[in-house]
């Protein structure tokens, strides 16, 4: 993705990575939508991001991985199911080739939704 352009939506942003991670961003972004119909989308810190009083969560394309950066109290709070993935404060890495995990992104965006229901 070229950092410099100022993407307005997740569309845009999914269209400058590579074609080959293209379907898998648009598998994640359903993921993420399919969790709960009080989210919507924007564009924040030029990655799309879905936001419920709040953001919720954001992802991004690298090279090899996938980021989901989703705050550092969540990935604590899953730290026991994120084992078999590389996290760091408030980041998880998804490998290209590995499978998207539905049940965990949902939980996670479920989980970041009552946080900020709860603020």
């Amino acid at each position: 993705m070229q950092e410099s352009v100022k993407l307005k939506t997740i569309d845009e942003y999914i269209g400058t990575c590579s074609k080959e991670i293209q379907p898998k961003l648009r598998k994640l972004r359903q993921i993420i939508l399919d969790a709960s119909p009080e989210l919507t989308e924007k564009v924040s810190w030029n990655m799309p991001t879905f936001y419920f009083k709040g953001n919720v969560i954001h992802f991004a394309a690298h090279k090899k991985h996938i980021g989901l950066y989703c705050g550092a109290e969540t990935v604590k709070i899953f730290s026991n199911i994120l084992h078999s993935y590389k996290t760091s404060n408030g980041t998880i890495q998804i490998s290209n080739d590995r499978e998207l995990d539905i049940d965990l992104i949902q939980n996670i965006v479920r989980f970041n939704i009552e946080g900020n229901r709860n603020k």
